[in-house]
This record gives structure tokens, sequence and C-alpha cells, in this order.
């Protein structure tokens, strides 16, 4: 971890505590100005319960299971039929026989 990112750490964790704790005064403040009837009015509106299992699922099918296991190991290649590990260099797959 280089120390940009030490920093950039540290002063998240401070300004974090400092939200959690004058958290009640932040709350007065946004109903003061009106976002929390604005919150409330964009949740009732928008976020069905439809409406957040059609996003979980797009988040779910936004990037592939063996997509983030190959990217830890870039050298291990996968049938794209499949999804076989291929051990060893060749243009077909040995599991399915499709072309890799």
């Amino acid at each position: 971890m280089t120390l940009t990112m030490r920093k950039l750490l540290v002063v998240g964790v401070v300004a974090g505590i400092l939200l959690l704790s004058n958290a009640l005064m932040l709350a007065a403040w946004l109903d003061r100005h009106g976002w929390v009837d604005w919150a409330w009015s964009v949740r009732s509106e928008y976020l069905t319960g439809t409406a957040i299992a059609v996003i979980v699922t797009l988040l779910v099918l936004l990037t592939p299971a063996r997509q983030v296991v190959t990217s830890a190991a870039p050298w291990i290649r996968r049938c794209p039929v499949c999804d076989h590990v291929l051990l060893r260099k060749g243009r077909y797959c040995p599991e399915c026989g499709g072309r890799v």
C-alpha cells in the first residue's frame, strides 16, 4: 500500500467518524433543506421491489464468475463453451471438443 493510499484511508476514516458523530445534526440539516421528503418520494416512485430485484440481477450478471476467477490467474485458460480448465495448449477443448 502506497503512502498516498494510506493518507486517503486515514482521511476517509476520520471523515467517517466525524460524519457518524454528527449524524443527528446532519439528519436535521437534510430535513430542513427538503432532501428527506425528496428521498421518500424517489424511493416510493422508483425503488419498488421489482426494480431492486432487476438491479441486483443486473449487478450479478455484470461480471461472469469465470472472468473473476481467471482475472486472478491470467495464465489459466478456460474453454469458452464448457468452462473447462485447459491444462495443455491446443486448439480444441478435450472435454467438449469446442474450438478454443
